[in-house]
């Protein structure tokens, strides 16, 4: 790939409308990972005051097709994924790291841990596993 790997992942971020909406950050990248954060705010809560499920879902999904994608060196797309959830989140902001553990041609499949962090440090509330897709243009 010719486009810097930041630069590339970053455009893709930014053209994303549910992303914003929900205050995300792409904030690191590598040729084969990625980490998202969303900031803790009360329109992202259950009713119980921890970060809704959805909310963990999503950057588990969006984290782990970021570190396919880049793996894979291209666009990319979900083509499955599997979420536990093991710790209500509770913190200031969520974090999903995600990283590519076997690419071929057209596939990777991706690992993905979601950690929420407050005063007491990182605590890890989900884990996530996926298939992430290459797109070609025209498909």
């Amino acid at each position: 790939m010719t486009v810097d790997l930041t630069e590339f992942a970053r455009g893709i971020f930014e053209a994303q409308p549910f992303s914003g909406f929900l205050g995300a950050e792409l904030t690191e990248v590598g040729a084969d990972s990625a980490e998202i954060r969303v900031g803790n705010r009360k329109e992202l809560q259950q009713q119980h005051g921890f970060i809704h499920g959805g909310v963990i879902s999503y950057l588990a999904d969006n984290s782990l097709t970021f570190a396919g994608g880049l793996a894979l060196g291209g666009d990319a797309l979900t083509a499955e994924y599997k979420i536990n959830y093991v710790k209500p989140a509770l913190g200031d902001v969520i974090i999903a790291r995600a990283k590519a553990v076997v690419t071929t041609r057209r596939q990777a499949v991706c690992t993905c841990s979601i950690f929420a962090v407050g005063d007491r440090g990182e605590k890890l509330v989900a884990v996530a596993q996926g298939t992430i897709v290459a797109v070609e243009r025209g498909d």
